[in-house]
């Protein structure tokens, strides 16, 4: 299409990060992309953050012939949702971005080189939060002259990292969409993140961390793969087209060792899709970081209700009403805590078969509200 975005990835650099626990870390580097252009005021920007598994591609191809566009191309581009004839978007890898082997990937972490060795960190990369996620995309702001945000949004991580700016930077944030995601979480998602890492360390080739001079834990690195593709999934997709208790070609469920099932090779394949692009340790640091995540850290905040009562923001939070990984309950629980805090919140619902993956497969079904609340004047 003519009017489809070229997507180009650029690299920004901040010679010294000081993290939230404390650590310091130098010669950080991220990689973020742009689509659209700066008005004169500087005052049209959205940012827009990335999932666990994602990157700064949230729209537009590379090149033409590239099989797939950006995880939120239904919704940003030339007359859509987020008009990029309208708003200048930006979007930025993290930290510790899961996808450090992907050349279209620039990110630091654990399987980056630490300059003070000249070997990768390894487990020896400090523990960072989504709340460092945000000092990195502030200061690529600040590097760009942008004071002030139209807009934040993404989904689930990214969402988190939504709620991080309005809390952290409620100054510089003018609305929010938060999408599939939800501060309020418990104990239930903290096991479930660990699950997804523990195949990872249940691999021999793992080595406490140290497995860049030989194998990596691939087998393990796959295994929690596909935790997190089957817990973001849902039943009505397992039970789907080719799946259920269907066999797969040749699959004999007499052999205990085998994956006969077509479900099971279904989800084999979405996570093998995802290996040769994925660092195992990158895995394990997220889900950290998710696991401590707390709304307004990095302005001192030291509960989540004392992270939500920072948030000024119109809100806009998008949900699934399927979703396994952020229940719906959780998102009505924030809601309603910002609603007495004063914070003006709507609500909307993204069906489908795909569980929490709705709110990346089926954000067009809830675009028209995205584009009028994006609009609005507050």
């Amino acid at each position: 299409m003519a009017d489809e975005i070229l997507a180009v990835k650029q690299r920004f650099e901040l010679a010294r990060l000081r993290t939230l626990g404390g650590a310091t870390l130098e010669n950080v580097a991220v990689g973020y992309e742009t689509y659209g252009a700066l008005d004169a005021a500087r005052e049209n920007a959205i940012l827009v953050a990335h999932f666990f598994s994602g990157s700064s591609h949230a729209a537009g191809r590379y090149a033409p012939d590239d099989p797939l566009p950006g995880y939120w191309d239904a919704i940003i581009g030339p007359g859509k949702a987020v008009d990029t004839n309208r708003w200048f978007v930006i979007s930025v890898d993290t930290l510790v971005n899961l996808n450090f082997h992907n050349p279209k990937v620039v990110t630091t972490g654990p399987a980056s080189i630490n300059p003070a060795t000249g070997k990768p960190y390894g487990l020896r990369f400090p523990a960072v939060g989504i709340g460092d996620f945000i000092r990195v995309q502030k200061a690529l702001l600040d590097h760009l002259g942008i004071e002030r945000l139209h807009a934040v949004m993404g989904p689930s991580m990214g969402g988190l990292q939504t709620f991080d700016w309005a809390a952290t930077y409620p100054e510089c944030v003018g609305r929010i969409v938060p999408t599939i995601a939800a501060p309020t979480f418990g104990g239930w998602l903290t096991a479930w993140l660990s699950m997804w890492a523990q195949p990872i360390k249940l691999d021999p080739a793992w080595r406490g961390g140290d497995y860049y001079d030989g194998p990596p834990p691939r087998a393990g690195l796959e295994a929690s793969l596909r935790l997190v593709t089957l817990h973001a999934l849902h039943s009505d997709w397992a039970d789907g087209p080719g799946g259920g208790r269907a066999l797969a070609p040749g699959g004999d469920p007499a052999d205990v060792a085998a994956t006969p099932f077509a479900v099971e090779q279904r989800v084999a394949e979405i996570a093998s899709a995802r290996l040769d692009a994925a660092d195992a340790n990158h895995l394990l640091y997220l889900v950290r970081a998710n696991q401590t995540y707390l709304p307004g850290a990095g302005a001192g905040a030291k509960t989540v209700v004392e992270g939500l009562s920072r948030i000024k923001a119109p809100t806009l939070m998008l949900y699934a009403p399927e979703d396994q990984v952020f229940r719906p309950e959780w998102i009505q629980d924030t809601a309603a805590v910002l609603r007495v805090n004063g914070v003006h919140v709507e609500t909307g619902e993204i069906h489908g078969p795909n569980g929490h993956y709705n709110g990346i497969l089926h954000i067009e079904t809830v675009a028209p509200q995205i584009a009028e609340f994006l609009a609005r004047k507050f």
